[in-house]
């Protein structure tokens, strides 16, 4: 696991994270938080095969976030219990020798919620996207680019390209 200042090395040298808000307010002893661009909800049922030849992404509506007072720069979501898809502030830039493994930041659980995470594949490049589950049964509110996830990375035999279909998620 990559400590805080290989991996700011590696932001600062080969840009392994961009669009970040704050360096140092991100950047955590063994990751880096990863902050909310986008929260959407889902409208129609997703499919999964074994190939990917059927896979159907389902559609969702973005939640657009409120203003508390009409003088705050930044709104806020206000989520009731279910699960949503969140899009990422940053574009994380992994080399074919780094992979990246998500977990919900505590802050986060201790509210009710939690998030699920894939693994993000060596060469992987883009935006990241991933799900958001309110179990609190009176919701979360969440403020834009609020810090929901720690990356922490690793390093890897060098591997082939990343040649998935969110590649370069913008």
């Amino acid at each position: 696991m990559l400590n805080k200042s290989e991996i700011k090395e590696l932001i600062e040298k080969n840009k392994l994270i961009e669009n970040y808000i704050n360096l140092d307010k991100q950047l955590t002893p063994n990751g880096f938080d990863i902050s909310v661009e986008s929260v959407s909800k889902f409208e129609s049922a997703g499919a999964l095969d074994f190939s990917n030849s059927e896979r159907v992404v389902p559609s969702g509506i973005e939640i657009m976030p409120q203003k508390k007072k009409t003088d705050d720069k930044y709104g806020w979501w206000s989520l009731q219990k279910g699960a949503y898809k969140v899009r990422t502030n940053e574009v994380v830039n992994l080399s074919n020798n780094l992979s990246a493994l998500a977990f919900s930041r505590t802050s986060l659980l201790r509210m009710g919620a939690f998030t699920q995470n894939g693994v993000w594949d060596a060469g992987f490049k883009g935006k990241g996207e991933f799900i958001l589950v309110v179990q609190n049964p009176r919701g979360v509110e969440l403020k834009q680019n609020a810090r929901l996830i720690q990356l922490v990375f690793f390093r890897v035999e060098e591997t082939e390209e990343y040649d998935g279909v969110y590649k370069n998620l913008k």
